[in-house]
């Protein structure tokens, strides 16, 4: 189908040149952007085939307990900071570079001086629509396309895409150290399924935590960037299954075939269009999608992560749709929005906080 995060080219119904509100294959550039009374972020899209219509009908049980709202803070990680935003751009360090690009949230001034934003490496212009194509501007000397970076003790490939992203949504991280920490805490097999997987960073957390990943993503290029962070990272022995495919056809085979999995990742555009031109509209299709993940999750299981970028809702809307879902599950739904703390030139002085996503995560506990 990827972040039209358009979460980020190649973000399954999928997305590795970039993606996000994806309303173009994750692999012709980045990806996912954010609603209006809520956060932002985008890749490009990822096909998603139409699936029939199922009926859907309010499931029996008590709804599980709710914690809202939630907020998810992400700081300098790795070769991750948040420099600085305002204007409507945001000043980035992805390792040895300082990026520039459009962020329609940060709608205050900018706290440092002219001329460190006027050191940047490169900058993004182009349609000021997440998932509009523009190009990159390189001030100082041409860059690569890609370069090294790591998070987490994950390396993996930086990549300059067409849509803006380059190949990493840092505010995932605390989504990451989640999923890394109730690995480890299992301390017994575990099996995850990354759907949207674009370039694969979460899916690679998983494996170098000790669990059995299953990545879905529909475009090709996407699984092609992730495979080459798998390489990067020295994880080429993990036991993953990297799947090019229609995030909904492969989830309604698995519960037709009664796989179960441990922790499910959905990460699914708000747009998108397939190569056969089905289509994929996340306010339509999403309650489809989540009745089929609760239905695929392991007796004990440990999660069920929803993150939604470019949308105009608030994160009520997926809140609510999450503890529906999940009726007769028990444990509880934490509801909130992802966000980016401003750490400075240094990445260590605190800042302003920047919105970038909803999300809705069911934990059994």
């Amino acid at each position: 189908m990827k972040n039209n995060k358009t979460r980020h080219a190649p973000k399954s119904t999928s997305r590795p040149a970039a993606r996000k509100d994806r309303s173009v294959e994750r692999g012709e550039g980045p990806p996912k952007a954010a609603h209006a009374s809520a956060p932002h972020k985008q890749r490009p899209a990822e096909p998603t085939a139409p699936q029939e219509q199922r009926k859907l009908e309010i499931r029996a049980g008590e709804r599980p307990a709710e914690r809202v709202p939630l907020i998810l803070e992400s700081v300098a990680a790795g070769d991750f900071h948040l420099i600085d935003s305002g204007d409507g751009l945001k000043l980035e360090k992805y390792g040895p570079y300082r990026i520039v690009r459009p962020e329609a949230q940060a709608l205050w001034p900018r706290a440092l001086p002219a001329h460190v934003w006027d050191a940047a490496d490169a900058i993004f212009t182009g349609d000021t629509e997440e998932d509009g194509m523009g190009r990159w501007r390189f001030p100082r000397e041409a860059l690569g396309e890609t370069w090294p970076l790591s998070l987490l003790d994950i390396d993996f490939l930086g990549r300059f895409t067409s849509f803006r992203h380059v190949g990493v949504f840092p505010e995932q991280i605390a989504h990451w150290t989640w999923l890394k920490q109730t690995i480890e805490a299992r301390k017994q097999p575990t099996k995850v399924l990354n759907l949207f997987g674009y370039t694969g960073v979460a899916s690679l957390v998983a494996a170098s935590a000790g669990a059995e990943v299953t990545h879905v993503d529909a475009s090709k290029k996407a699984i092609g960037w992730a495979r080459e962070n798998q390489q990067l990272s020295r994880l080429d022995k993990a036991p993953i299954r990297w799947i090019c495919e229609d995030a909904m056809k492969f989830i309604q085979r698995e519960e037709r075939r009664g796989n179960r999995y441990d922790i499910i990742l959905t990460d699914p555009p708000k747009f998108g269009r397939g190569p056969n031109g089905e289509v994929w509209h996340l306010f339509e299709h999403l309650p489809a999608m989540l009745d089929i993940c609760r239905e695929i999750l392991s007796p004990n299981a440990a999660g069920l992560v929803l993150t939604a970028y470019s949308i105009r809702a608030s994160f009520y809307s997926i809140h609510e749709l999450m503890r529906e879902t999940m009726r007769g599950k028990r444990g509880a739904v934490e509801s909130g929005e992802l966000v980016i703390r401003e750490t400075g030139l240094d990445g260590k002085t605190p800042g302003r906080v920047l919105s970038t996503s909803l999300f809705s995560r069911w934990v059994p506990k």
